[in-house]
Formats: structure tokens, C-alpha cells, sequence
């Protein structure tokens, strides 16, 4: 016997937005196309996000928050591990999952442009990137520890510039992407060098 399960309008149109956004990219995709993955109907867009607009930026911050909390844990894989083993785990697993990501990184490039002359879509973005900024300034202090002098939230500020950094990288030359081997092993030199140079 097969069990029906029942998806409210609300989370249909998420999904079908996540689908969207995927194969048809931000600029693309129309509410219409936002009704035939969903299989709602116009009216439900308005009735639930106020705009197809508002729709597509609640998808990404689902999606890219999902992703958040997958780097997050793979910087908290090994508790043993110091701050920059941690934050090294998070940067291998991002630089991996890039190819993954690739349609729906592109699309949110997409919106940003839009975004310069939408308050509401702008207000929805950095909505997003606070409640980024949290979970990762969450995972800073963590690592840390209390006793640190870092600011947490400057620190996730410059981490999510580094991620986004290599998103835009990857979308333009991806062959010239370093791996996150490459990446942790060449920082991890660079680090030793700055700090054996302030040693004389």
C-alpha cells in the first residue's frame, strides 16, 4: 500500500525554486516555470513569499545554509584538530563540492545584480549572508576557544570572502582552481614562512 505524503504549497514552491534554479539559473527562470515545478499554481508565489523574487532568495538561503552546516561539520570532524586543521578540513570539503554546486552558484551570481535595484530582493540576500555569518562565526568561536581575542563574526566575515571568492574563480577559469590539498598545503607554507620570518 503506497502512503501519500503531503506537501504543503509553501515547501513545493521551494523545491520546484531549487530545481529552477539549478537547470534554468536565476535570470531564466519566470514564475511560470516556478508553477510547473511545483505544481501550485501563480497565486500561491504571492500568497506565501510576496514575490517570485522572494521565492528564488528563500531557495539559496536554504541551499547554501544546508552547505553551510556541511563545511561547518567537516571542520568539527576531528575535535583533537587545531583551529587551522579545522578550518583546512572546511576548506577541502568546499573546494570539492564546487563542481556539485556549479548551477546553483551560478544562478546566485545571477542575482546579484538584480539585487542592486531590488530593496526586497537586497534585504533577502543579506539576510542570508547574516544568518551565514552566524553559523559560521559559531564554528570560529568554537575552534577557538573563549579565551581568543579574535572577533568571531570578523573572522567568518573573511571566510565567507574566501568562499565566494573561489566560487567566482571556479565559474570562470575552474582549471586554475587550486584542489583542497593544494590549497591547505601551500597556506599551511605560507603561514610557517610569515611566522619564522617575525622569529628574527
Amino acid at each position: 500500500m503506497t502512503t501519500l505524503t503531503h506537501v504543503s504549497n509553501r515547501d513545493a514552491l521551494l523545491e520546484g525554486a531549487k530545481v529552477c534554479l539549478r537547470t534554468k539559473g536565476y535570470a531564466r527562470t519566470t514564475a511560470r516555470d516556478l508553477v510547473a515545478a511545483s505544481g501550485t499554481n501563480l497565486s500561491s508565489i504571492g500568497y506565501h513569499f510576496g514575490s517570485k523574487e522572494a521565492l528564488l532568495a528563500e531557495a539559496f538561503d536554504e541551499v547554501f545554509m544546508e552547505w553551510t552546516a556541511q563545511l561547518n561539520a567537516a571542520a568539527r570532524g576531528n575535535p583533537a584538530a587545531s583551529a587551522l586543521e579545522q578550518m583546512g578540513a572546511s576548506w577541502r570539503r568546499m573546494l570539492d563540492d564546487l563542481p556539485e554546486h556549479g548551477s546553483l552558484m551560478l544562478a546566485f551570481v545571477e542575482s546579484i545584480g538584480p539585487s542592486v535595484r531590488s530593496p526586497e530582493l537586497r534585504a533577502k540576500l543579506a539576510e542570508h549572508y547574516a544568518r551565514t555569518r552566524t553559523e559560521v562565526a559559531a564554528a570560529v568561536r568554537e575552534s577557538l576557544g573563549e579565551t581568543s581575542t579574535a572577533d568571531p563574526d570578523v573572522v567568518a566575515s573573511f571566510l565567507i570572502a574566501i568562499a565566494d571568492g573561489f566560487m567566482v574563480q571556479f565559474l570562470v577559469d575552474p582549471a586554475r582552481l587550486p584542489t583542497g590539498e593544494q590549497l591547505t598545503s601551500a597556506l599551511g607554507a605560507a603561514l610557517a614562512a610569515a611566522l619564522a620570518s617575525q622569529e628574527h
